[in-house]
Formats: structure tokens, C-alpha cells, sequence
């Protein structure tokens, strides 16, 4: 058990835990007070005692994984040896199909009051902060991260409040440099928090200046120049760089002067203290406490890991290299061995008569030379036997290739090579489905990771968002021009979080184009029956066309009931009882209600709708137009007004 949670806490580290809890659930400020000495170092000591369980832990996997990257891309191998570019080739087959499979988020709201606006105007805010955040950037890094390493990690806490941006700022975490905790299976477990993280960081880099200017840090003059022994982030560094053939320069960046940019070592950890998560951060190697934060994000931690292929129960999973990097090093061998098998072929060693052939340099090539032979030409050279490659090389090549090609799906027609064997059309059609089926499932399972982005992106959002203060203006791509849209909190903060739906943009269209062939197939018989709702089925059909509610809109423009009976809805919400006229469309009517909310108001008047149909078809007369004459007699005008008046009096249904 760690000191610090077996130590009994003075009544003054109570004081500063309960300031620290009302600056972040009050302010939503980072901790800026003075924290006592002696609650630093206990605090340091955690921290230093948790890292010293995790390092080692992670230690053997990132030395696999740095090496991996040189493999992925060598530029400092031998110059007269081929490397095999497997792994890559695999890689980049796989990592072009999920990341051009963009994964959409549709929010759904869970049926409160105005959920239905705030439904799509976060649905309009998640789009137009896809390009603020540069989500298409984070993507390719995240998924490359969780490709390469088993599982890529982004963190999401900070919320820019800048005029022109006011949105979450996700970063994506290198995730060789992570340390975890040994006992965790993912970052923050099942719904119940089993098989989370206790706690884990990252080492950074920043300085001086950088750090002044960032809120939230103290105790930044005592920081030295000193660098940490195991660095993960120089490890980092370093095999990046050796991969790309550039020089190290880790030593050079000594010479630099401690305010003048010179890169300060800091590592960022996540931990619980006294049952409540933080964010700590150690500078001068784990020594000194120069950040301390509250994260109040509804007991998760702000990070939210993505995995390729998971394993049940386990953090790492299998990657890509896991599967490739045993046979681009046997192909690279191979390749290398018939590259020299041909050099020798071309230039091989010879034996010669020198009683026939007196002069040594008359074996020099040169073009239309001749050579004295004393006797006869033949036996008078020959070439040396020696080993070639052998008939089997090509084939266990092929074998190596083919292995990683099956493990991965990655086969030869997704990296755009036409297939060598004689294969049928459909036979390479139930290829692709099958192999379509496996990168659905890896979407799927990104899918996982990408909800939990956009749920705490909505979680920033909601604590950061201040209700009569911020304001936003979001561009939305009409269907004749470009809209902006201003919106306050009340406008996308909903009484009940929402829910989020996540679905691959391959998927979806798939998906859309078969229920588009089925329903077109109905719609045909369905509207021949003129009884029938043939503006739902039109504008069904439009939905499965692809076009948004506002090109459906501007198409079938909403009727007079329609719009009728959503103010009617807005009473209803209210609990407030809306009149019913006896000249309503109540099937227009009916198919709006449907949104209200269901209370007994709204019972009570899709009850009359349905009495007042069942009395429009049992009595007709009722709901006839009164006659006009043409011809009046003296006094007639006034009794067909009073038999009209009689008429719609009985009509009259109570509610």
C-alpha cells in the first residue's frame, strides 16, 4: 500500500483538498494556491512509488516497439542490402481503409422537452467542430497509434474558449511513451470502472516561457537542468530518428540556457488522491511538484484509448507489426540471398589452364578481344561450382506474403494489384465480401472509441459552456447557401444527456442503398392505393435518396395542419390543452403529435382526433359545407344560417 493513502491527513491538507474541490466544481479553474511543503512531498512520493511499479512493466514492450520503427522505415541499412517493405505495405493497406471509412456521430435525444432542436443542433456543432478540432488530422494519428502499438491513446480536457473557436481541444498522446498501470485492461474499464487504470502518465517536454504562460503551474524556478536518466520521449525521439537517417541531438540541446528554450523534462501523471482523480506533474526527475489538477469528469479519466485488434482482458492486444514483423525479416533474408545468388551468377569465379593460358591479364573482359590458347579452345576455362539459390525460395516468399495477407485481410486486390491466381469474377466477389466483413468489424470496434470521444466532447461542452454568457456561430451548408446559426447553452444542453449513435460512412451507405431497393420496390405498389399517405412515402423515399430535412422541406413544403399542429405541440408540452377545429387534417395531425410529450394532455387530444374521425365517417352531413342559394326567398338566408350554426354546435366534441 503507498504511504500517502496510509498517512493520516492534518486538518490543514483538508483545508487545501477542500479548496482545490471548490476550484474546479465552482471556478473550473486549475489549482492555483499555495500547497504546504510537507503535502507536496507526500504527494511526490505517491507518485514516484506508483511510477516505479509501472516503468518496468512497460519497459520490454517499448523496447519491441521502438525497435519496430526502424523496421517500418529503415533509412540506415546497409546500402548494398534490399529491404522488404511487408510491414508497410500491410500497414498502409489497413490504415487507408478505416481512415478513408469516416466514422459519423448522430446524437439522439433521449425524449425530454425541446430534445428534438437540441437533437440537431448537435448534430450541426459536432459537424462543424470536426474541422475546428482538425478531427481528420487526429484521426489518422489516433488510428496509426492503435495500428502500430495495439492501442492508441487521445486525451481531451481543455476546453479554448477563443472567440472563433470556443470548442474541446483533443490531443493525441504518443503512445510509445505511455506508462500504465500494470493491472489495467483499457483506460477506464467497464461501466462500473473494473479493469481501469489506477494510474499512468506520460513524460512531456516544455519550457520556461511556455509553462509561464500556461495556467495552473507554480514552483517553475526551482526547476533544473537536468535530464531524466530513462527518458521515454528522447527514446522516442531517437529511434524516429535513426529510422529517417538523421543525427541525434539530445546533447547539443545542453547547450542551451535554462529561459532560453531550453526543453524542461516533465511527467504528467493521472492519479487518485483521497478517492479523487488528478492530474500531477513532477519536474527535476519525479522531485518537484509543479502542477496539481482536479478532473471532474464524472469519475472517468479524460482519455479515451482506440484498439485494432483487442484482446478480451488484456491493455496490448495484437497489432500489425505483431503479425508482420517476423516475416518481413524473413523476406527481407531471402530477398538479400537471391539478390547475391544473382550478382555471382553474373559475375562468378572461374578456373584456367595456365599451361594453356600464359598471361593473366588476358582474362580481363574487353569487347572483340582475343586470347591465345596454346592447344586446344575447349577445357581451357571453366567456371567454379558453387551454390544457388534454391527452387523453394520463391516459394516460401510467396508463403510469407500470403501468411500476412490472410492474418490481416490485407490481400493483394486491396493494395491494387490484379491477383495471380486464375480466379472467376464471382470467386474474387465473395473475397472482397468476406474480407469487407473483417474491416467492418475493426470499424465497429473503432466505433467504440469514437463515442466515447463525442460523449466527452458533449461533456466539455456542458461544463464549460456558460448558460447567458457564451454564444457560438456554426456554419451550416444549406441547400441553396451556406446558413450561420448562432447558439446558446440552452440550445445544445439538454435536461438528459443525449445519446450518441456512431456508424461507418461504408456501412451506412450500404446500408441506406438496400433499404432504398426494398422500399422502392413497395412504394410502387403502396402508391397506387390513393387512401394510403402517399406525402409520407415521397418524402421516405427522399430520405433514402440521401437528401437532408432541409432539401426534404424545401420539396414538401410542410401543409397548414402540419405547421398547426407543432404549435399545438408546443402547448402541449406545456401541459396546456389545444382546440381542435371539426376542418383539421387529423392524420396530419396524428403523425405530428407523435413528437409531444407524452402526458395526459397529449392522450386527451389524440383521443379527439380519433372520435372526431370516427364521427366525420359515420355522419358525413355533419362535416358538409353549408349550401349557398342561388335564390333566396325573404327570410330563407337567415334559417340556413341557424340549421348551419345548429350543425357544427352538435359537432362540437369535449375534451
Amino acid at each position: 500500500m503507498i504511504k500517502m493513502a496510509a498517512a493520516k491527513t492534518t486538518k490543514a491538507e483538508k483545508i487545501v483538498y477542500q479548496e482545490i474541490e471548490r476550484e474546479v466544481v465552482e471556478n473550473e479553474k486549475i489549482v492555483t494556491k499555495k500547497i504546504p511543503e510537507k503535502l507536496q512531498k507526500r504527494i511526490v512520493n505517491q507518485v514516484d512509488e506508483e511510477y516505479q511499479v509501472a516503468y518496468p512493466h512497460n519497459e520490454a514492450k517499448r523496447k519491441v516497439n521502438l525497435a519496430r520503427l526502424k523496421l517500418y522505415n529503415n533509412q540506415r541499412r546497409d546500402s548494398k542490402a534490399v529491404g522488404d517493405n511487408l510491414m508497410f505495405t500491410v500497414f498502409n493497406t489497413i490504415h487507408s481503409e478505416l481512415y478513408d471509412d469516416r466514422l459519423m456521430a448522430q446524437w439522439e435525444g433521449r425524449g425530454g422537452q425541446g430534445d428534438e432542436d437540441v437533437e440537431s443542433n448537435l448534430n450541426a456543432l459536432s459537424e462543424f467542430d470536426y474541422d475546428i478540432m482538425g478531427k481528420a488530422k487526429l484521426d489518422y494519428e489516433w488510428n496509426w497509434d492503435a495500428e502500430f502499438f495495439g492501442r492508441g491513446l487521445l486525451m481531451m480536457m481543455d476546453f479554448e474558449r477563443k472567440v472563433g473557436i470556443m470548442s474541446p481541444v483533443p490531443e493525441v498522446i504518443d503512445a510509445i511513451t505511455w506508462i500504465r498501470d500494470p493491472r489495467a485492461t483499457s483506460v477506464n474499464g467497464d461501466m462500473r470502472g473494473k479493469g481501469g487504470m489506477r494510474f499512468g502518465g506520460r513524460e512531456m517536454g516544455a519550457t520556461y516561457y511556455e509553462l509561464k504562460a500556461l495556467p495552473g503551474y507554480f514552483n517553475i524556478e526551482a526547476l533544473k537542468k537536468d535530464k531524466e536518466t530513462n527518458s521515454t520521449i528522447d527514446d522516442a525521439r531517437s529511434a524516429r530518428r535513426e529510422a529517417q537517417g538523421l543525427e541525434n541531438f539530445d546533447k547539443k540541446e545542453e547547450a542551451l540556457g535554462k529561459h532560453n528554450n531550453y526543453e524542461f523534462r516533465l511527467l504528467d501523471w493521472f492519479t487518485t488522491i483521497k478517492g479523487k482523480k488528478y492530474l500531477v506533474t513532477l519536474g527535476n526527475n519525479r522531485s518537484v511538484l509543479v502542477r496539481l489538477t482536479r478532473l471532474d469528469y464524472g469519475n472517468r479519466w479524460p482519455i479515451i484509448d482506440r484498439a485494432l485488434y483487442p484482446m478480451a482482458h488484456d491493455w496490448d492486444g495484437v497489432s500489425i507489426p505483431d503479425l508482420t514483423e517476423d516475416k518481413q525479416r524473413a523476406r527481407a533474408v531471402l530477398t538479400n540471398i537471391g539478390l547475391q545468388s544473382a550478382k555471382s551468377d553474373v559475375t562468378p569465379s572461374y578456373l584456367f589452364d595456365q599451361n594453356r593460358i600464359k598471361n593473366k591479364n588476358d582474362l580481363n573482359f574487353r569487347i572483340n578481344k582475343f586470347v591465345g590458347v596454346d592447344g586446344r579452345v575447349d577445357n581451357a576455362i571453366a567456371p567454379i561450382q558453387k551454390a544457388t539459390a534454391h527452387q523453394y525460395v520463391n516459394i516460401i516468399m510467396d508463403m510469407l506474403d500470403t501468411g500476412a495477407q490472410r492474418a490481416t485481410a490485407a490481400t493483394e486486390l486491396r493494395q491494387g494489384i490484379q491477383s495471380k491466381g486464375q480466379t472467376t469474377l464471382g470467386e474474387q466477389e465473395l473475397a472482397a465480401a468476406a474480407g469487407n466483413k473483417r474491416f467492418n468489424m475493426s470499424a465497429k470496434v473503432y466505433g467504440w472509441s469514437e463515442a466515447d470521444f463525442w460523449r466527452q466532447w458533449y461533456r466539455l461542452y456542458k461544463k464549460h459552456f456558460k448558460n447567458k454568457i457564451d454564444e457560438k456561430i456554426i456554419r451550416i451548408q444549406g441547400a441553396m447557401a451556406p446558413t450561420w446559426r448562432p447558439l446558446l447553452r440552452d440550445n445544445i444542453v439538454s435536461q438528459v444527456d443525449p445519446d450518441v449513435k456512431i456508424e461507418s460512412r461504408v456501412i451506412s451507405e450500404t446500408k441506406r442503398m438496400r433499404e432504398q431497393h426494398s422500399y422502392g420496390n413497395f412504394a410502387a405498389l403502396a402508391l397506387q392505393d390513393p387512401d394510403n399517405n402517399r406525402r409520407f412515402i415521397q418524402r421516405r423515399m427522399g430520405k433514402l435518396q440521401g437528401m437532408t430535412k432541409e432539401e426534404l422541406d424545401l420539396t414538401f413544403p410542410p401543409t397548414v395542419d402540419e405547421l398547426q399542429a407543432e404549435d399545438e405541440n408546443e402547448l402541449i408540452n406545456l401541459n396546456k390543452m389545444p382546440n381542435i377545429s371539426i376542418n383539421d387534417d387529423h392524420l396530419a395531425h396524428l403523425e405530428i403529435h407523435v413528437k409531444a410529450n407524452q402526458n395526459s394532455y397529449s392522450l386527451a387530444h389524440v383521443r379527439a382526433h380519433k372520435r372526431l374521425m370516427v364521427i366525420k365517417r359515420d355522419r358525413p352531413e355533419l362535416f358538409a359545407p353549408p349550401e349557398s342559394p342561388q335564390f333566396q326567398v325573404p327570410g330563407q338566408g337567415e334559417q340556413i344560417k341557424e340549421k348551419t350554426a345548429e350543425k357544427v354546435e352538435s359537432s362540437r366534441v369535449t375534451q
